[in-house]
């Protein structure tokens, strides 16, 4: 699934000290003996208040998190965890994760529309996009990952030599490409809408992820990773 841009197919996982330090609701649980460790980026952009987060039917974080927040690394022992997200407002959703000593996954929850039938109503479900990392190379790049409601965003990044060059997103997919410069900071723009810059700074990979808001509005999540991103 690697065309020109590289497109990627979906799903994550994050070294997490890469990231944030890790959420004090399970960080007891680290001592006794090797970890694994799951991330969240909140993309659900329907329903109302803060989304929780309970791993094993115990939550997280007590006051939630916030529309676009990304954690650091909750730690805990290799096993397999059932995790689910809730919001007010939308069908809460679920997953297993099986943790694995020193891998990192990151669970990006987002709201998908479910139309009417004679049976249901029309309603909002959470849908849990994975992603999953493998070995990279020296190179610096750039990762687009989508849960827009659109079926594909056309991205354009700003290069060194001062051109934009379009990378073609599909929606719960990856797209991948090369990143000239070797440091600061490259513009991003969508559909006529300027997005979060990508901070150049060690070869690595930069992720950006697309959602929209609670308006509608599309908005984006940068981050850095060492690895590349695939589906799992």
């Amino acid at each position: 699934m690697i065309s020109n841009h590289q497109i990627v197919a979906l799903g994550v996982v994050l070294i997490a000290w890469f990231g944030a330090p890790f959420e004090s609701a399970q960080a007891e649980d680290s001592a006794s003996g090797p970890v694994g460790f799951v991330r969240l980026l909140h993309a659900v952009s329907a329903g109302t208040g803060k989304l929780e987060l309970l791993i094993d039917g115990k939550s997280v974080r007590s006051d939630g998190y916030q529309l676009g927040n990304l954690t650091g690394g909750i730690a805990l022992k290799a096993a397999s965890y059932k995790l689910v997200f809730r919001r007010e407002g939308v069908t809460e959703g679920m997953t297993k994760v099986n943790v694995k000593a020193n891998d990192t996954t990151i669970l990006i929850p987002f709201a998908e529309h479910i139309p009417a039938t004679d049976k249901k109503p029309e309603r909002w479900d959470i849908r849990i996009l994975r992603l999953k990392q493998h070995e990279s190379d020296d190179k610096r790049t750039a990762s687009f990952v989508s849960v827009s409601r659109e079926p594909e965003l056309k991205v354009e990044m700003r290069q060194v030599d001062g051109t934009w060059e379009a990378v073609f997103v599909e929606r719960l997919k990856v797209a991948r490409t090369t990143i000239q410069q070797a440091r600061g900071y490259l513009s991003v723009r969508c559909m006529g809408r300027e997005l979060s810059s990508v901070s150049v700074g060690a070869a690595g990979n930069f992720v950006s992820v697309l959602y929209e808001d609670e308006k509608g509005e599309l908005r984006s999540k940068t981050f850095q990773d060492y690895k590349y991103l695939s589906a799992d």
